[in-house]
């Protein structure tokens, strides 16, 4: 690490020569030196961006179903959903849209009451949408909603709170959403919505069991 900075040390002993020497250059030169392997170090060791955040994982119920029936159609009728439904509403709940994982999607909030009525919004809009149309056609989507902190990259968000999120969509049935103790403690009496207590769950590739509230999708 010495070798890369000793240019930088050599200019600075260098002015400091040139502006006095003695004394006064080592009380110059040390404070020059120690930034420089500081700086160095820095950028070894940068510092990842955490937040804590509300975490909304989706994704489409029965999807490889749906696409074996009908790819073309099933394709059109997601992106269409995504367009019409999802994206507005996220806005609308000032939520930002992460990704899209193939049938599924991540969305980041501030506030898990903000996610919550989200996800709400969407469950309700899609029954209405999918009530005219024939049942193996319809595109029904799984929520989960959890509060942690997550990592954050330009374009991901990762971490724990990230993985409980995506199991907990992987326990809500087609059109239901099911959210975390933490998710559930924030959002009681501020959400119009009945939720049911599921207890604790274990989660594929999660540690510790999970309490878990669910909504029923006629919610």
């Amino acid at each position: 690490m010495l070798e890369e900075v000793w240019p930088e040390i050599g200019t600075a002993w260098l002015s400091g020569v040139l502006a006095g020497g003695g004394s006064i250059l080592v009380q110059w030169l040390m404070p020059k030196a120690a930034q420089l392997l500081r700086r160095r170090r820095a950028a070894e060791h940068p510092r990842l961006e955490r937040r804590l955040a509300a975490i909304l994982a989706a994704d489409v119920a029965g999807y490889s179903r749906l696409m074996s029936a009908d790819e073309e159609g099933t394709h059109l009728r997601l992106l269409a959903y995504r367009r019409e439904i999802i994206a507005p509403k996220v806005r609308q709940h000032r939520g930002r849209i992460v990704k899209h994982t193939g049938d599924g999607a991540l969305v980041e909030f501030c506030s898990v009451v903000d996610a919550v009525r989200c996800a709400l919004d969407v469950q309700r809009i899609i029954r209405l949408r999918n009530s005219g149309m024939p049942k193996n056609h319809r595109i029904e989507l799984r929520i989960g909603v959890n509060l942690g902190d997550v990592i954050v990259a330009p374009d991901d968000i990762y971490g724990h709170g990230v993985n409980v999120a995506a199991r907990l969509e992987g326990l809500a049935p087609p059109g239901g959403i099911c959210i975390s103790a933490d998710a559930w403690r924030h959002v009681r009496g501020a959400v119009a919505a009945e939720f049911v207590d599921l207890g604790e769950k274990r989660l594929k590739n999660i540690a510790d069991p999970a309490h878990v509230f669910a909504i029923a999708p006629a919610a």
